[in-house]
């Protein structure tokens, strides 16, 4: 599939996330202000531009996905590049995702985002636009040696973190984690903190 369409695809799926339809509005906000892929006044047109490119569709001023959105896995630390946001590819030139079947009970099972490291982090690339998302790794290092959990544990912990509040980073349910374990939350801050 496509990178930019499977890119629109991770945003759908994580801004509807239990949600049918949004309004304009909420959605404008929180693609903006809740993920911070776009600027602010860029979300609006943003917005409109998903609509035309034929992704979302209005109906009694809400809008929802006009597209199925099948499996979508979406990767540890990821964000879209803004531009695919402003200027999306159409959504009827995108192949149709294909379907995951797990075995198991004989019924297909759509799989949860995943959360975990993605070899992107490991081999040292970038993450995306959030400079935090490169200094996960380091955290969930620092994070296991100060409270003595295993690394396993700690995304596993992280992972519960993101089911429960669904629109958070992955490095800020590592903070949690680290709060929860009563560590001293200056040296976590210091250690995301970006100049």
């Amino acid at each position: 599939m496509d990178e930019a369409a499977e890119d629109i695809r991770r945003v759908l799926t994580i801004v509807y996330r239990g949600l049918e339809s949004l309004s304009p509005h909420d959605l404008e906000r929180t693609l903006s202000f809740d993920m911070e892929w776009v600027a602010p006044h860029e979300a609006e047109k943003a917005v409109k531009a998903l609509v035309v490119a034929g992704w979302l569709h209005e109906a009694n001023g809400l809008l929802s996905p006009s597209v199925s959105l099948g499996e979508v896995t979406v990767p540890f630390g990821w964000f879209p590049r803004p531009n695919r946001l402003l200027s999306p590819v159409p959504a009827n030139q995108a192949a149709a995702p294909q379907p995951n079947v797990q075995r198991g009970e004989g019924k297909a099972q759509a799989t949860a985002p995943e959360v975990g490291l993605p070899e992107t982090m490991e081999a040292g690339h970038e993450t995306g636009g959030d400079p935090r998302a490169k200094l996960t790794q380091r955290v969930v290092r620092f994070i296991a040696r100060q409270s003595g959990l295993e690394v396993e544990e700690l995304h596993r912990r992280a992972q519960r973190k993101q089911a429960a509040f669904d629109l958070i980073t992955p490095w800020l349910a590592y903070a949690l984690v680290a709060r929860e374990q009563g560590l001293p939350m200056n040296e976590i801050v210091d250690a995301l903190a970006v100049v």
